[in-house]
């Protein structure tokens, strides 16, 4: 029997290590969750934590898999990369200068999406040399796949049901903006909403859309799984947030408000005013946008299979059995130094949390 461990720093990363966590089970393997700096509330009753960096090295886990950009580096087992998010250039930088493909020596193997990044990938791999790549796709993708194989189109509702979820940085985040907006919608008892937002978004901003919660809008907190939720989708609006991109795979069409990754694949619009009528054209599922849509999925993430978390773990499981030769990871002292003081501030942050029940 195999040992994986789960790092967890961000309610996110529950939707996305889920799909993995069913494929390790149905192998007959043992799973648990190392949560620090985040609420622990989403874990379920059959899902084994562990409290602490200490237990965690008792447990010696096979493998370590983190979502995020980097993982306690003093744990045992190989550690595996499988991204927060697909891989989204949000700010129009080259790849060598995107964050999500800066190397900083954490990893040992990446787990990437698609035919586009894994040839960046493999390339930075080929110049460090202390790291492997493997295409297997993305684990919460598994999930999103789940109610919608086919990516059928859905079926109709009362009212047409639009997704709405905003990231929070101030510069590109819609939320504020359309407080007003999506209020009066509701009101119009001509539509249907679910709203989720960013964890980091201001409480202020959750607030006032935690409080438009009725009959015609389903607020669901940043700490629950939104993902049961997207199949109900018929339209989704959205801001810069890589959500968006998750929703092509349902071939739900997408709007956005002043989004900074436009393209042929969605509908942009630049005020508020404009994006009921736009939403109700993106409910014709015009064949241009649908077409330049699933295009640019296929681009993101190839597999459609439902199956990424297996083949995640084929390939650690490959890593493991037979260890490619790689250089030794860079010793990254000062970085680790700094890594080292962050985790012990999260762990205390952690024992807050968890103190409080938060």
């Amino acid at each position: 029997m195999r040992r994986y461990l789960f790092y967890v720093s961000q309610p996110y990363s529950y939707a996305i290590l889920r799909p993995l966590q069913a494929a390790i089970r149905k192998r007959g393997d043992e799973v648990a969750w190392l949560i620090i700096g985040c609420t622990a509330k989403p874990l379920r009753p059959d899902e084994k934590r562990i409290v602490s960096f200490r237990e965690a090295r008792d447990w010696a886990p096979d493998a370590v898999f983190c979502p995020g950009d980097w993982v306690p580096f003093f744990l045992p087992g190989i550690k595996v990369k499988v991204f927060h998010g697909l891989p989204i250039n949000k700010r129009g930088h080259k790849p060598e200068k995107q964050s999500h493909f800066r190397i900083r020596g954490w990893f040992d193997l990446y787990c990437t999406m698609a035919e586009t990044d894994t040839r960046r990938y493999q390339k930075l791999a080929d110049d460090y040399r202390h790291f492997a790549v493997v295409k297997t796709g993305w684990p919460k993708l598994d999930a999103i796949l789940a109610d919608n194989p086919q990516g059928a189109v859905p079926a109709p509702h009362a009212l047409p049901t639009v997704f709405y979820a905003s990231t929070f940085s101030d510069t590109v985040t819609s939320a504020p903006h359309l407080v007003d907006t999506i209020r009066r919608m509701r009101d119009s008892g001509e539509w249907r909403f679910i709203v989720t937002l960013h964890p980091k978004m201001p409480e202020a901003v959750v607030a006032e859309y935690r409080a438009l919660a009725n009959e015609h809008l389903t607020f669901i907190e940043s700490d629950h799984d939104f993902v049961p939720f997207m199949s109900q989708a018929d339209v989704m609006l959205c801001d810069t947030s890589s959500i968006l991109f998750e929703f092509m795979f349902l071939d739900t069409p997408v709007v956005t408000l002043r989004t900074n990754m436009p393209g042929p694949y969605l509908l942009d619009v630049k005020t508020p005013d404009e994006v009921e009528p736009a939403l109700r054209r993106a409910l014709v599922r015009p064949p241009e946008l649908m077409e330049n849509m699933r295009r640019f999925a296929d681009e993101l993430h190839e597999f459609r299979d439902g199956h990424s978390s297996e083949r995640v773990l084929d390939a650690v499981e490959r890593f493991m059995d037979n260890p490619p030769p790689l250089k030794r990871k860079p010793l990254n002292l000062l970085r680790k130094l700094r890594v080292a003081l962050r985790l012990r501030r999260e762990a205390a942050f952690q024992r807050q949390l968890d103190q409080s029940g938060v």
